[in-house]
């Protein structure tokens, strides 16, 4: 396992364990660059309208269409740090 994959690892766990719960924006900045690491770019369709959180999220995750993984694991790792 690389490095930067065990440093990520940990950063998954630290965001668990924040002294404070992030604001909604963050937290969909996290989620994103999360899912961005771990599965790539979005394939699922946009939820419909409806599903606000939803349409939120795939929306967070959606702007990062194209980021590699090694970058949203990167900026995943340094958005954690900076919320301990």
């Amino acid at each position: 396992m690389t490095q930067l994959k065990t440093l990520f690892e940990q950063a998954v766990i630290d965001s668990k364990q924040l002294p404070d719960k992030p604001d909604n924006m963050t937290l969909l900045k996290i989620y994103a660059l999360y899912k961005q690491a771990s599965v790539g770019d979005v394939d699922a369709e946009r939820p419909g309208f409806t599903d606000m959180v939803g349409r939120a999220k795939w929306d967070a995750w959606n702007a990062l269409k194209g980021s590699s993984t090694n970058a949203a694991m990167q900026d995943y790792i340094a958005l954690i740090e900076s919320l301990k």
